[in-house]
């Protein structure tokens, strides 16, 4: 098993959903305690915030638990978990609606709640990736990786999914890249002009057949480690190459 990580800073945009504020007045009061909502993910840390490192994703998301009177405009809401909770998604941060109904007086009841950073369910579809986000190959399938979330397209519903990790993918995460292509079964390649998800799938699909040709390796069979190694090092720099002339920096 071998693993390619590409990492990929696009803005992506699609549809946006409407997201209605349904709070009375007197429910603004009862969380006025509460933080105003944060913003996106961001490459220097903030109060609240932790540096997500696997994958040298190396970006800073809020920590969970951390709890916002009002999530920020302009994200994904209508969302909602096999549970039926809601949640809301912006800038790679997911909150989920947490609240309950309190009998104040016996003529009036008062509403609170807060929406609170938590872990994406596993399950839930999107039109979109977290603007900032890692491309992790792992048994030739393309994971899109953001704040301890994976997420991987789904032709069906022409949507991105959120699915649980496979089993080590994330122990991968915590390896450094090789220093020398070739030197272990990792290739680290950053798209340096902004490449889209499905290019960068071609572009690893082409590079990596072209690879196999020239060197005689083919990473993919089941005597893969059996092979000689100074075929597997012609591999992966034949690979590094040709990243590299279709505008990836190779690690």
């Amino acid at each position: 098993m071998y693993i390619h990580a590409v990492r990929d800073a696009q803005l992506t945009s699609s549809r946006r959903f409407g997201y209605h504020r349904l709070i009375p007045a007197l429910a603004v009061l009862a969380v006025s305690a509460l933080a105003q909502a944060p913003g996106g993910a961001g490459t220097h840390p903030a109060e609240h915030q932790h540096l997500d490192s696997r994958f040298a994703h190396n970006r800073y998301y809020y920590d969970h638990g951390y709890a916002v009177h009002t999530p920020p405009d302009g994200g994904l809401a209508n969302l909602h978990g096999p549970g039926g909770q809601r949640y809301y998604f912006h800038g790679g941060n997911w909150y989920q609606w947490r609240g309950s109904w309190d009998q104040a007086w016996h003529w009036q009841r008062w509403w609170h709640g807060a929406w609170v950073v938590s872990g994406p369910p596993v399950g839930v579809s999107l039109p979109l990736l977290p603007p900032y986000y890692t491309t992790v190959w792992w048994g030739g399938t393309p994971y899109y990786y953001a704040n301890d979330s994976y997420y991987v397209w789904d032709a069906g519903r022409n949507e991105y999914q959120v699915v649980a990790p496979p089993s080590g993918l994330d122990a991968a995460g915590t390896t450094p890249a090789p220093v020398v292509p070739g030197a272990s079964d990792q290739l680290f390649a950053y798209p340096t002009k902004g490449q889209s998800p499905e290019l960068q799938t071609n572009d690893r699909t082409e590079c990596s057949q072209w690879a196999m040709a020239e060197s005689g390796y083919d990473p993919t069979a089941t005597d893969a480690a059996a092979q000689p190694r100074d075929k597997r090092g012609a591999y992966f720099r034949a690979q590094a190459a040709c990243l590299e002339s279709r505008g990836y920096s190779v690690k």
